[in-house]
């Protein structure tokens, strides 16, 4: 599942072009593409995960697979732009049901020990080996076959994670609901974490300081103020209990996973750019170019479980991003007469294996100690920050880029926004291993405490 959530928010990117021309879609409606599942995605992911741990996560879960398989079916079958948005929503909306509750579930089963470290390993390495493969089978798909299937590739997947959660993760008895919802604090939360992505997309068309962009995000902090007012005084079970932000664990693990995921956003879009109007490869040989960034995760994540074993998880994290840092500053080499061997090749593996290494210590320190009813919440929390780091980091930095680029645009002019766009990307991961040295535990996070089995 996680595999397919992450694959989804990539291998749609290669194929707008075709997408836009094959359905009429204009120049910036064809964003639309992309925004219309980061906005349902990242807004509703805090609702998804307390979804999960009211109503059970094994319901929310096969609710979600279930819808996110509908929508991929017909967003490949659409015949309008409007079909396809819609099925796009209707995918974000299916993802931020499962994606919480499948992290929640994955806490449950292996709560502490050797084999939370190697299940959180194996999560890490099909999370970002999705994303990475996502480029490839975008490329593919969309140069061989159709763009429909950048679509349709998702039903498959769906249909058989919706099968293997059916006979594998068994029902458990009804959760405990703290009284009656905080439907206020629901709707402030949903509604000032969607205006906040909503504004932070739009400055592809807005700048920063215009009117419509600061209205937008002036209206999201008003909203996600107001929802921390109401969540302190509610007598009702809040959507976010506040003092789990007093585990350092928590807090200071969204706060990497915010930066991590806008400087990985970033990397993915700048490289991609990179090698086909700079370097001028086509769709397919593009994504073929990210196959040994994939298996650097692969392998990261694999050194990961070994190095955990050992160390604590706070050692693991700020080497990895610090590795990762070292592969996006490399990255900021690039030349415009260079090649795929000496300018993208080298940084990618280290950035990779540094990625590997610190995903899995990441998403585990996100859940220590944290209560068993509160898990669904907590793994919200952490694709909310990543959702939102990634829309946030891929805003600035490419506004940053656009402006290196300036007004006349030739290989020479690209090649040096794309730099500096990768130079910031590291500036963010250092501050990141930063935030994890200062703020996470010195030693390894508590085990989390058990209040019934895993479901």
């Amino acid at each position: 599942m996680q595999f397919m959530v992450s694959l989804d928010l990539s291998v749609v990117n290669v194929g707008l072009p075709q997408i836009g021309a094959g359905l009429g879609f204009s120049a910036v409606g064809v964003t639309w593409v992309i925004h219309a599942y980061a906005l349902t995605f990242g807004g509703l992911l805090l609702l998804g995960g307390k979804a999960a741990d009211r109503y059970g996560r094994r319901r929310v879960l096969l609710l979600g697979l279930g819808l996110f398989g509908l929508a991929s079916l017909l967003g490949g079958l659409a015949q309008v732009p409007g079909h396809l948005v819609a099925a796009r929503a209707a995918q974000g909306v299916g993802a931020a049901m499962l994606a919480p509750a499948a992290l929640a579930l994955l806490t449950e089963a292996f709560p502490t020990g050797r084999a939370r470290v190697r299940a959180f390993g194996i999560w890490s390495a099909v999370n970002a080996a999705g994303g990475a493969l996502g480029v490839l089978i975008g490329g593919v798909l969309t140069e061989y076959a159709s763009w429909r299937w950048v679509m349709f590739v998702n039903v498959p997947m769906a249909a058989a994670a919706l099968a293997m959660a059916w006979r594998g993760i068994r029902s458990a008895p009804a959760p405990a609901r703290g009284g009656r919802p905080d439907v206020l604090g629901a709707v402030l939360a949903t509604g000032g974490l969607t205006l906040l992505v909503f504004g932070v997309v739009r400055t592809e068309q807005n700048s920063w300081t215009s009117p419509a962009t600061v209205a937008t995000l002036a209206a999201a902090a008003v909203l996600l103020a107001a929802f921390v007012l109401v969540e302190r005084g509610t007598p009702r079970d809040p959507l976010v209990r506040l003092g789990l932000f007093a585990n350092r664990s928590v807090t200071g693990a969204n706060a990497v996973n915010l930066l991590v995921g806008g400087a990985m956003a970033s990397s993915f879009y700048f490289m991609s750019l990179y090698l086909q109007r700079v370097l001028g490869h086509g769709a397919a040989l593009t994504g073929a170019m990210f196959l040994p960034f994939a298996l650097g995760v692969i392998a990261g994540s694999v050194l990961a479980v070994r190095i955990g074993y050992r160390a604590a998880p706070r050692t693991v994290l700020a080497g990895g991003a610090a590795m990762t840092a070292a592969g996006f500053a490399w990255f900021g080499l690039i030349s415009s007469d260079g090649s795929y061997a000496s300018d993208v090749l080298g940084p990618s593996i280290v950035a990779s294996v540094g990625i590997g290494l610190c995903l899995a210590p990441l998403v585990s320190t996100a859940t220590a100690g944290v209560a068993s009813h509160e898990t669904g919440v907590a793994a919200g929390l952490l694709n909310s920050s990543r959702q939102i780091g990634a829309s946030l980091g891929l805003a600035a930095l490419g506004t940053a880029a656009h402006h290196r680029t300036g007004g006349i645009v030739t290989p020479a002019t690209l090649n040096d926004g794309y730099a500096l766009g990768m130079v910031l990307g590291a500036v963010l991961l250092a501050s990141a291993v930063l935030i994890a040295l200062a703020v996470l535990p010195r030693t390894g996070p508590p085990a989390p405490r058990r209040e019934g089995g895993p479901e």
